[in-house]
């Protein structure tokens, strides 16, 4: 079976597709959008709410050569430990996180922030709520020869 690539274009659309496919996307909501439109401005801390018994991350940019997120943390909630091959720079947008690299405890007030070194084990928890912006690079990453 062979596997074709679908083509999007308004040229081979039916009319009911060329209706229904603007109607889709005004009504997905905020949080099913992949990224923040871009162009337009924006408050930070007022696209990402906090729902409770939840961590919610939103993309904000996404690349091949890195990524933006912001997230809220409900107060005793965490992420799984984790380890990326790349650094990670988190700011403090609202509130106090807590982030454990290669098992040191770091806090964080609002406006601070800290870069997870790439290969590290790292843990990013809620004592108390908070919001971060998480900002990831992958380009520019040297080959390490041992």
């Amino acid at each position: 079976m062979s596997k074709r690539k679908k083509d999007y274009s308004d040229a081979n659309k039916t009319p009911t597709e060329k209706k229904t496919a603007p109607r889709l996307a005004s009504i997905l909501p905020d949080a099913i959008k992949l990224e923040q439109e871009k162009g337009k401005t924006f408050i930070i801390l007022e696209i990402i709410e906090y729902i409770p018994n939840s961590v919610v991350i939103k993309t904000i940019i996404k690349k091949t050569t890195g990524n933006v997120t912001v997230s809220s943390f409900d107060s005793g909630e965490a992420l799984t430990e984790k380890n990326s091959p790349f650094d990670t720079f988190i700011q403090v947008i609202d509130g106090k996180a807590e982030i454990v690299i290669n098992g040191k405890s770091h806090g964080l007030d609002t406006g601070e922030s800290i870069i997870i070194p790439a290969h590290a084990n790292n843990i990013i928890k809620a004592n108390t709520r908070f919001k971060i912006i998480s900002t990831v690079i992958k380009s520019g990453y040297d080959e390490i020869s041992i």
